[in-house]
């Protein structure tokens, strides 16, 4: 893995970055079971030193902590990344519709024009920066029009707030209102090799209309990392203590993925969470790679991945492998 790392534009914005990014929901702690401060400014920090410059998190992600965690971990770096988060996921006010309810009080899916004003201020504040980079709608609210909540957004580009504008959890028919009524750089969709939907949906549409793709989950909550075994047991608030996609059966099946592709990891002298990743990303139509990490060890393996070439030989190893193990999984 001597390459440079691959940086690609983010739609039209001019603005260009790793193509492997950190996402910040566990270092939010909230379904993840806590979170380490300390160890998290940390694994920020030495993704930032590896090369990777997206670094994308949320006010949702433990109601601001894990936005005051980057903020703080971006002191003295913060001109050398791509900063994303985002708005619609309220708890100030109560509009638009009623989403679930975090340690007993609401949260809505909003994105009215006095929200979405009200929320880049207060992610400002705990970012410590005067322009967030990339701004996302979290999740799309049927009670706002798109045409008033991308006026919105494009009154806070040119006022110098975001500096560009993306959507997330959206359908088709989302994508182009947005189209339709403002300048969308970006989508932000779940996509591993276990999760392929959006390959026959959003993706066509996204590369016709020159939206870059930014997927979350690529490793599908850890689950292809190679390291959970079948006697893995999670506790507390972990997501994926009651999830049925890590079943007993679904990690005996991941595990037979992991020795099939095996060989190519120790060709390329690469771990398999890195060729997972890197497979991801040579995915026509996936642009940006969202990867978690709680501490410096897994954010230094993830950036490698951005260093790491896989060859079509490779990249049809992998698909066959995952295509025999994974087409009936659980998920």
């Amino acid at each position: 893995m001597s390459h440079d790392m691959l940086t690609r534009p983010i739609g039209g914005s001019g603005i260009t970055a790793s193509v492997i990014g950190l996402g910040t929901w566990a270092i939010g702690g909230w379904m993840w079971g806590g979170t380490d401060r300390a160890a998290s400014i940390a694994a920020i920090q030495a993704a930032v030193d590896e090369g990777v410059s997206l670094i994308d998190t949320a006010p949702a992600y433990g109601q601001g902590v894990a936005e005051e965690i980057v903020g703080e971990a971006l002191q003295g770096r913060r001109d050398k990344v791509v900063l994303a988060t985002k708005c619609g996921l309220i708890w100030h006010a109560r509009q638009g519709n009623h989403f679930f309810d975090y340690d007993g009080q609401p949260v809505h899916r909003h994105l009215g024009r006095a929200s979405i004003i009200h929320e880049v201020e207060q992610s400002l504040r705990r970012l410590r920066t005067d322009c967030i980079d990339h701004y996302i709608t979290h999740w799309q609210d049927p009670t706002t029009p798109v045409e008033e909540t991308m006026a919105a957004l494009e009154e806070l580009k040119r006022a110098g707030k975001i500096r560009s504008i993306g959507a997330s959890n959206c359908s088709v028919s989302d994508v182009r209102a947005y189209l339709a009524a403002g300048q969308l750089d970006a989508v932000q969709e779940e996509y591993s090799m276990l999760r392929r939907d959006i390959e026959d949906t959003l993706l066509p549409v996204c590369l016709q209309a020159g939206v870059s793709v930014l997927s979350y989950s690529s490793l599908a909550l850890g689950l292809l990392a190679g390291r959970i075994g079948p006697d893995r047991v999670f506790s507390g608030d972990d997501q994926r203590k009651d999830n049925p996609r890590f079943s007993q059966e679904n990690l005996r099946r991941v595990a037979a993925l992991m020795e099939e592709i095996a060989p190519v990891a120790r060709a390329h002298s690469a771990t398999l969470a890195q060729v997972v990743i890197a497979w991801t990303v040579q995915q026509s139509g996936i642009t940006f790679a969202l990867c978690g990490a709680r501490n410096p060890e897994q954010a230094r393996e993830n950036a490698a991945a951005g260093r790491l070439r896989l060859s079509s030989a490779d990249l049809q190893t992998i698909s066959d492998a995952a295509g025999r193990h994974l087409t009936t999984l659980n998920a």
